[in-house]
């Protein structure tokens, strides 16, 4: 993966990029304690069963974040930077917050949008519905790290992942720097003030492939369902449910990438 930086007229932000396909995929990844592009090589392994049919486009958030970042203006400054480098009509994948982002950018920036997968995520958030984001928040206040990392992974991954790999987190939560706590709890307040696009999501137009954890620790099942119930039915919207994955299915679930493949490679692609 080549690790790039765009530049608009307010702001800059690093992406990768990789593959060699002609349709652009652009993923929009979770809410993390530091920043995706540090695994970049991991996030490029996880996904090249789809390096041959698209340019893969990973997005991180802006660099310059300003103290109050609401997810409307994540997706914004997404949509800036799409436009930048030329990109629209893509196949868009958003995973947890960068579900969030994909549901507001796809609602305000249609052109930019053909097909989109959205994982474990949810059309609305709030403290109250989620409290795992009020928690991780005060860690991160609080300058514990290592705290931040234990309970972000015992929420995020199935238990017997979890308790397999604790040792590693606590070490990865000793190496996490203030700069990083300071960014994360900006990003976590996103999630936690009152997003909501339920009543808005039968404006999207182009297909929806919707993919739920049954045992998700951090949204819950129920997400999931409430969005499925929104899209009312619609022909061109499908789910697929996950067990045993917890929320990070994206990353853990075997066919889960092959599952995005299907979705984005079949011919679909006519808007209701």
């Amino acid at each position: 993966m080549t690790i790039k930086t765009v530049q608009t007229e307010d702001f800059s932000m690093d992406y990768g990029v990789f593959g060699k396909g002609d349709r652009p995929l652009v993923i929009l990844p979770g809410l993390s304690v530091q920043s995706v592009l540090a695994a970049a090589s991991a996030v490029e392994k996880a996904y090249a069963k789809l390096r041959e049919d698209f340019t893969v486009y990973l997005f991180d958030r802006r660099k310059e974040l300003p103290p109050v970042y609401p997810l409307e203006q994540m997706a914004a400054d997404t949509a800036a930077a799409m436009d930048a480098l030329g990109l629209f009509d893509v196949c868009l994948f958003g995973a947890s917050q960068g579900g969030m982002m994909a549901l507001q950018l796809t609602l305000d920036r249609p052109d930019l949008v053909g097909k989109l997968a959205l994982g474990s995520t949810a059309s609305r958030v709030d403290r109250t519905s989620f409290p795992a984001i009020g928690e991780w928040t005060a860690l991160a206040k609080a300058r514990d790290g290592e705290g931040l990392y234990l309970a972000f992974g015992e929420k995020v991954y199935p238990p017997a992942m979890f308790e397999r790999y604790r040792r590693a987190f606590a070490m990865l939560g000793r190496s996490v720097k203030e700069d990083d706590l300071d960014r994360f709890v900006i990003l976590a307040n996103a999630a936690s003030d009152g997003f909501d696009v339920t009543a808005r999501l039968s404006e999207i137009r182009c297909p929806v492939l919707l993919l739920g954890a049954r045992d998700d620790a951090v949204l819950g099942a129920a997400a999931t369902e409430e969005m499925i119930r929104a899209f009312d039915g619609r022909k061109d919207v499908e789910a697929v449910w996950y067990d045993g994955y917890g929320h990070a299915a994206y990353d853990l679930a075997p066919d889960y990438k092959e599952q995005l493949r299907r979705f984005f490679t079949a011919d679909n692609n006519e808007r209701t």
